[in-house]
């Protein structure tokens, strides 16, 4: 039903995003119970992916970042393989439901801009890409919500991965965006925002990557136990997280940079009392430097015990930020928004 589409390669890309304000609110048992908001903006760093078409019959997945490979007969369901559980969850997903005549004989290369457990969502990025990649191939009849939404399955679901819901949707959305978690459904709200505070925020961040993280699985358990036990601690700074995520949407709505530093300092405080990993030695020392230099507020990007911390900055004093920084890592960067979400196409 689709020799058509069969005979081009395909290519994919799904860009990866700074989680602003909310984040760790959009995990279950939190966002079905009360709710979840998160604010999160996509950036110019990508996830890829590449698919085309072979004609021996066979399937070879590729994670050319991590020279990771594997290749084998097609089948109905392919066996998971370490460091291509992403790779062979979406292909056993999307022939599982979509292609019940043949699974297809492909190669599926991807490549990311940023390692897994780097705080931007890069893996559920990957997924995102990786479905997008596959809707073009055999030309699925799946929007933006649909994408999102069979990522989300995939990976937490059908190969138990630990994690919430606003990755997935940034990916498959892009841009800046006010996100609202329920049980059974999901709201995206793109925020318009005027080009001068769009340019204003941009110019305001630094990047610096504290190392991947090895602890996220963990603090999400953590996150997710201290909600089942009704932890007072934990669940007082999680509803604080949803304020401040408000907070930080009206600040940035109106352009008004004191109050999204406050917004993001607050959330930052609440963060660390989520569970304890979140923060450590290492990431309190970097930013209490990045704030003596002149930051007006800093958090980490994602779970915490590592990936990437965003600060912002009065723009003038972005230089010696990142001087400051880069006494720590070599690793520190400006970013630039990325206005679109997953996208695909044909290779002529």
């Amino acid at each position: 039903m689709h020799s058509k589409s069969l005979s081009k390669t395909v290519r994919a890309r799904a860009p990866l995003r700074l989680g602003l304000a909310g984040g760790g609110t959009d995990v279950s048992p939190f966002s079905n119970e009360f709710g979840g908001f998160v604010l999160n903006v996509t950036i110019g760093k990508y996830a890829n992916v590449t698919i085309t078409p072979r004609h021996d019959g066979l399937v070879e997945l590729i994670a050319a970042d991590r020279e990771l490979s594997w290749k084998g007969a097609v089948n109905e369901a392919l066996p998971s393989t370490r460091g291509l559980e992403l790779h062979a969850g979406v292909y056993n997903r999307i022939v599982k439901e979509f292609e019940p005549n043949e699974p297809p004989s492909i190669s599926v290369v991807t490549h990311s801009e940023a390692p897994p457990g780097s705080g931007l969502g890069s893996s559920s990025t990957m997924v995102v890409a990786l479905v997008e990649a596959f809707r073009e191939y055999l030309t699925l009849p799946l929007g933006d919500y649909d994408v999102a939404r069979l990522a989300y399955e995939i990976e937490r679901i059908d190969l138990g991965l630990a994690g919430g819901k606003q990755d997935q949707y940034a990916a498959a959305f892009g841009g800046l965006n006010f996100m609202e978690f329920y049980e059974d459904k999901v709201i995206v709200n793109p925020l318009r925002i005027k080009p001068e505070h769009r340019a204003e925020l941009e110019s305001s961040l630094v990047l610096f990557f504290t190392g991947v993280s090895r602890e996220s699985a963990n603090i999400i358990k953590e996150q997710v136990q201290n909600v089942k036990t009704g932890n007072q601690t934990s669940l007082r700074a999680m509803h604080e997280l949803k304020a401040e995520a408000v907070h930080m949407k009206e600040a940035i709505l109106k352009g008004d940079f004191e109050a999204l530093a406050l917004a993001m300092r607050k959330s930052w405080d609440a963060k660390k009392r989520m569970a304890q990993l979140i923060s450590n030695e290492k990431i309190n020392e970097i930013y209490e430097a990045a704030m003596r230099e002149g930051a007006r507020a800093g958090k980490v990007s994602g779970a915490g015990g590592g990936g990437f911390m965003m600060f912002i900055v009065d723009p003038a004093k972005r230089p010696q930020v990142i001087k400051c920084l880069s006494e720590f890592s070599s690793s520190v960067s400006t970013c630039m928004f990325a206005e679109h979400g997953a996208h695909s196409w044909r290779v002529t």
